[in-house]
């Protein structure tokens, strides 16, 4: 029996216990043992409140800890190519929250330095680890729905606390990049090709930060896209991927968190039918996956290489809607 992975994390994010420390505790190969951050006590309340052993005055000094083997990097989007190159220059694997950089650039910097250290960056794209992704895509390569001719993908919310730094554009923030890039990597698998972005149009809050944004797409073989997302606009709530093909359609409600509740329909000459996929919490999928690169040397799919292409994509919806890439 392996030793369970070792995993500081920076900062007291609000996506960690979700994504880290209750995943940790369902998972024999992986303990969370030290918190950083920037206020000293809300670091050792965030500690206190989840069983955490240790907590450290600075990232610096969690970096430099030689108990721990990876670190979680939850911070602003602004933040995860420093902090990401630091945690590797310190010796340690890292699961860096999406998406992976502020643009494509800073993405490319940090699968760079994965591969001059050989060790793990992993984009924390949880949706790929529920068995749904895997229905999907086994759906659309077993030719039921004939030739796929377009995929779609929305993710709409409202998030009308204005100061929140997903509407920071100095943290690399904006809707495309909160909540847009599910849209774009769920579109990227459907696909499984690399898109063109042929048009695309944001609605911003303030200049440069847009909280609408949608784009038109152009895949090899003349595959149409669309994505769409928001944080404030008259859409208020949309979740979905649709895979289109020649002669059925695939349609799925809620492909980012199924594991709390979901809905898969396709339509083709087999007839209409709705499906149920269980299993586990995407981010305990996640957080399994991670373990078994580090421990296994079995690589996940969502890589820095896979989050340079993301951010490629990103980068140019925004250019295309007249907008200038985060960063």
């Amino acid at each position: 029996m392996l030793e369970p992975l070792r995993i500081g994390t920076l900062g007291a994010a609000r996506i960690t216990p979700p994504a880290l420390v209750r995943p940790a505790r369902e998972l024999a190969g992986a303990e969370v043992v030290a918190v950083a951050a920037r206020d000293p006590e809300r670091a050792r309340a965030f500690a206190a409140k989840h069983g955490i052993p240790r907590v450290h005055a600075s990232y610096d000094a969690l970096l430099a800890d030689p108990e721990i083997e990876a670190i979680y990097n939850p911070l602003p989007n602004g933040l995860h190519c420093e902090w990401t190159l630091r945690a590797l220059d310190a010796g340690k694997h890292v699961l860096c929250e999406k998406p992976l950089a502020s643009n494509e650039q800073e993405a490319t910097r940090m699968a760079d330095a994965a591969d001059r250290t050989g060790l793990v960056v992993a984009e924390a794209f949880h949706w790929r680890y529920h068995p749904l992704a895997a229905r999907m895509r086994e759906i659309v390569d077993s030719g039921e729905l004939g030739a796929i001719r377009h995929v779609e993908a929305g993710m709409c919310f409202p998030l009308p606390f204005f100061n929140d730094i997903r509407y920071q554009l100095a943290l690399a923030g904006g809707t495309l990049m909160d909540a847009g890039c599910y849209p774009v990597s769920i579109v990227r698998f459907l696909a499984g090709s690399e898109p063109e972005v042929v048009s695309a149009r944001s609605k911003q809050l303030r200049p440069g930060v847009d909280r609408f944004t949608e784009a038109e797409l152009r895949f090899p073989g003349g595959v149409t896209g669309r994505v769409r997302c928001s944080l404030w606009s008259a859409r208020l709530f949309e979740l979905r991927a649709i895979a289109r093909g020649e002669h059925g359609e695939l349609r799925a409600f809620n492909p980012v968190a199924p594991h709390f509740f979901h809905r898969l329909r396709v339509k083709s000459p087999n007839g209409d039918r709705r499906e149920r996929v269980s299993g586990d919490s995407t981010y305990t999928g996640q957080l399994r996956a991670f373990v078994r690169w580090v421990r296994e040397g079995v690589p996940m799919p969502t890589d820095a290489a896979h989050g340079v292409a993301n951010m490629r994509v990103i980068d140019a919806i925004y250019r295309a809607a007249g907008l200038a890439p985060r960063g």
